[in-house]
């Protein structure tokens, strides 16, 4: 450790001293989180702390409007508050996901960080907050309880978009696939057995339609999130707020961030409730639950080559086997997988965090923020992924299909209405016992 990090500066909050870094942005809250939570190595998605910098950045302006705080000192604020926005100073918020409830930490971090920055930036060392306090200037006419949530809200609506896209276009080639595999006929299969004939076209088309659908339910359960409780400070009711300051922070919010955000109807309804955050994690279990299904039909559709269905190829991009020479494995198919499990398991845990709020607010914000976060960056980059290296250069076993096809005992399906049900059974059995197709079950009938 080298000297300057060794020294410390000495910072007081209303549970006593504590040393902190002398070198360090944060203060005395967010050293004190530091030591009590030392649970993980997991982090909070980076675009929460951008958009809790956003948060700050319009409520300095607002307050500055408002009267409530000083133009040099809200200039400041609002200087350093840019700083984080565009991605400065990342290395002073290090806080463990498991930490206090609500996120006061994460709060305290952007208040002690920005607060310290903008004292350098007025001319005065870090620690100084007797010119420029933390909680009285950077967090004024805010709280943990209205301004963490709105950060999770933007943070969550811009990664939705990203996935949105990324589904969209996997939906996309999909329906390339489809089109291309129009002609390929083959055995429908129900119950992993025979079943009528269909297309490959038909199987991918319906997988084309299948994301189609999932991302609408995700557009749809995003629209909840452009609502905010911003304003409402501690319980909703806007306690320490300047009249016109919720309009006019959600106002600049907006045009900072670029999306359609407002007030929302309710605030104390807002504040301690995360049903919002759940309908979102459950739109993103329904694409983990039918991306995987989808992932699991071409590891089927796939097997083999020799000893299984073998009706497709999925690309080669990494030898399967250290020890089995020529092996290929569906490795995208089976990242999706996991990455779904993944998302499925975060769903689980977020639902419990959403039971857990009681009264005026559900403190269980800062585990629902990582997880809630981290499922949509991570459905995200799995669903290009495995649309670039594995969806995209799906090849049909044309000859392998149409075998199959011909094949299928299902085929007597198709003779329901001239032999009646029971005489299209009989012909079924006939083609099973013989091991001939059902085609040449009925020629020999008919001789």
């Amino acid at each position: 450790m080298s000297q300057s990090e060794a020294q410390t500066r000495l910072e007081t909050d209303p549970l006593g001293d504590v040393n902190v870094p002398a070198v360090a942005l944060y203060g005395v809250q967010t050293q004190r989180a530091l030591d009590n939570f030392r649970i993980s190595n997991l982090r909070v998605h980076p675009a929460l702390i951008t958009a809790y910098a956003e948060i700050k950045q319009a409520a300095a302006e607002a307050n500055r409007t408002t009267g409530a705080l000083q133009p040099e000192m809200a200039n400041a604020i609002i200087r350093a508050a840019n700083e984080l926005s565009a991605g400065q100073w990342r290395d002073q918020f290090q806080l463990d996901v498991f930490q206090a409830g609500a996120g006061t930490s994460y709060n305290m971090n952007l208040n002690e960080v920005i607060a310290n920055r903008a004292l350098e930036l007025l001319g005065h060392p870090r620690g100084a907050y007797e010119h420029l306090h933390p909680n009285d200037h950077v967090n004024h006419s805010q709280s943990t309880n209205d301004t963490m949530p709105t950060a999770m809200r933007i943070a969550a609506l811009r990664l939705t978009e990203k996935l949105t896209a990324a589904l969209t276009q996997l939906a996309a080639v999909f329906a390339d696939k489809a089109g291309e595999f129009a002609d390929v006929r083959k055995s429908g299969r129900t119950h992993l057995h025979d079943a009528v004939p269909m297309t490959l076209g038909d199987e991918f088309g319906a997988y084309a339609a299948i994301l189609e659908q999932e991302t609408e339910r995700l557009r749809i359960a995003a629209l909840a999130l452009v609502e905010l409780p911003l304003g409402g400070t501690a319980i909703g009711n806007g306690v320490n707020t300047h009249p016109d300051y919720t309009r006019l922070v959600i106002e600049r919010l907006a045009q900072i961030t670029g999306l359609p955000l407002n007030a929302a109807h309710n605030r104390f309804a807002a504040t301690q409730s995360l049903g919002d955050f759940v309908a979102l994690s459950g739109a993103l279990r329904g694409i983990a639950v039918e991306l995987s299904k989808i992932a699991n039909d071409l590891r089927l559709l796939s097997s083999g080559p020799h000893t299984g269905l073998d009706e497709i190829e999925l690309p080669a991009v990494q030898p399967g086997s250290s020890i089995m020479p020529g092996k290929v494995n569906p490795v995208m198919a089976e990242m999706l997988n996991m990455v779904c499990f993944h998302v499925i398991g975060h769903d689980a845990a977020i639902t419990h965090c959403g039971v857990a709020g009681q009264l005026e607010l559900n403190v269980m914000m800062p585990y629902v923020a990582y997880a809630l976060l981290e499922s949509l960056e991570v459905l995200t980059n799995a669903t290009r992924s495995f649309e670039e290296k594995c969806v995209r250069g799906i090849q049909a076993n044309r000859e392998r299909c149409a075998m199959y096809a011909e094949r299928t005992v299902g085929l007597a399906a198709l003779h329901n209405q001239e032999l009646g049900f029971m005489g299209a059974a009989k012909l079924a059995q006939r083609a099973m016992d013989s091991g001939k197709s059902v085609q040449e079950a009925l020629d020999e009938a008919d001789r």
